[in-house]
């Protein structure tokens, strides 16, 4: 009986060690992309890239890809690095128009990006301090995820503000329950390998940003003459 319990006490202390090393593991990930991809974003701001308009998906879901597939090497790193990079490049057009398109351009900038961090800290933090499983949302935020693309494909190409500023508002919500779901997932075992926790979590803050954004654009009318 007293060998039974040491097994079971060693089995709870290997799990436990292996959850801490990927969260620590994802979220300095997380951190060392999130820099590479603002400085990409920056690079695209300087040299007045233009919007990739619908090319952006294919390769957005072939480096998807990519990563998935060799998350279980070394080259894995390479690729959410490329992944992160070109979605951060992505951005250049976006920011220089929201800043040079706004008279409070720069503003709602800031606000966008300051809130992302609230929400994302705010969330992540409630995740991992209440240990709640929200394991749940996946199904829910697949289909939700889903019928959100598919309408933001049809706001591209019938450019109704209405149906921009839903799809926005549903992808705030989304990325927000992304966050809870994979971070939940983290500790409680359900996501064990940290590249793909970091990519889930990146594309949450990515898409929590620049709906935020989006948002803050549609309701400023402050635009400049």
């Amino acid at each position: 009986m007293q060998q039974v319990s040491n097994t079971v006490t060693r089995s709870r202390s290997t799990v436990i060690i292996q959850t801490n090393s990927v969260i620590r593991n994802t979220y300095l990930l997380l951190s060392l992309t999130l820099i590479f991809s603002a400085f990409t974003a920056w690079l695209s701001m300087a040299s007045n890239a233009a919007p990739m308009g619908l090319l952006v998906i294919p390769i957005y879901f072939g480096l998807l890809f990519l990563t998935q597939a060799l998350r279980n090497s070394a080259w894995g790193i390479l690729s959410i690095f490329a992944f992160t990079g070109f979605l951060g490049y992505t951005l250049g057009p976006i920011l220089n128009f929201a800043i040079h398109g706004f008279s409070n351009g720069p503003q709602m900038v800031m606000a966008s990006l300051g809130l992302t961090g609230v929400i994302f800290l705010t969330l992540s933090g409630y995740a991992l301090t209440t240990r709640k499983d929200f394991s749940y949302l996946g199904g829910f935020l697949a289909v939700a995820a889903t019928v959100a693309f598919i309408g933001s494909l049809a706001g591209f190409f019938l450019h109704i503000p209405t149906l921009y500023l839903m799809v926005s508002a549903a992808f705030v919500v989304i990325a927000s329950g992304l966050i809870l779901f994979q971070t939940s997932q983290i500790i409680n075992g359900g996501e064990q390998n940290y590249i793909m926790a970091t990519i889930t979590l990146y594309v949450a803050i990515y898409n929590l940003f620049i709906s935020l954004l989006q948002i803050f654009m549609m309701l400023s009318g402050r635009r400049n003459q």
